[in-house]
Order: C-alpha cells, then structure tokens, then sequence
C-alpha cells in the first residue's frame, strides 16, 4: 500500500480508497520500488472464494475475529463479488489455514 495525492503514471492500481487525509492506492511492490515509491504495508492478497452479499451482517466480524485471535494483521477490501484480504506475507500460510477451517466449520 501506498499514500499520496495521485499514482504516477505506469503504476497498475489493485484498490483506491479515497480519504479527506489523502490516496491509499494497493499496487504491485515492484511497481512501488520501480517508481522510487516507500510501500507503507507490503502484504498478500487473498480472496475469499465465498459470493457474500455487500448486505451482509458478520462476516467481516468473523473473518476479522479468527485473524486476531492468531495475532494476524488483517486489512479487508470488499468488492461486489467477493471480500479480499490484505495480510503480511509471512503469516499468509497460517491466514489461509486458519480461514480454511472457517469456512469448513461453517459449511457444516
């Protein structure tokens, strides 16, 4: 993740979030250092495969709970389709463990 007024042309942005203070823009970290850009928070991507409804109530909550509950950095994205997951790469594998057995728990 990176912050400022404006991704300088040449950079693909995942996310934009838009806020009084300035840009949060997700993108590539190769691309960040390429452009002489500091990434603030260099995380793994993961998508939730389950469809979840923008309506919906608890699921950030749960997700949000199971990470902390590990001691795992989470910050969420929620798209139309699906709801994504920025988490430091070095607990990605115990994220994605951890959100498997969430969702089987959840599916019985």
């Amino acid at each position: 993740m990176v912050s400022g007024p404006s991704v300088p042309e040449g950079m693909s942005v995942q996310a934009t979030i838009v806020e009084e203070e300035g840009t949060t823009s997700v993108v590539a970290e190769a691309d960040a250092i390429r452009l002489g850009i500091e990434p603030a928070f260099v995380a793994a991507w993961l998508t939730l495969e389950m469809h979840s409804s923008l309506d919906a109530v608890g699921l950030t909550a749960a997700v949000a709970t199971a990470l902390a509950a590990e001691d795992i950095p989470c910050n969420v994205l929620a798209g139309y389709f699906h709801d994504h997951l920025l988490v430091p790469f070095a607990d990605a594998p115990r994220a994605i463990a951890l959100l498997g057995a969430l969702g089987s728990a959840h599916r019985r």
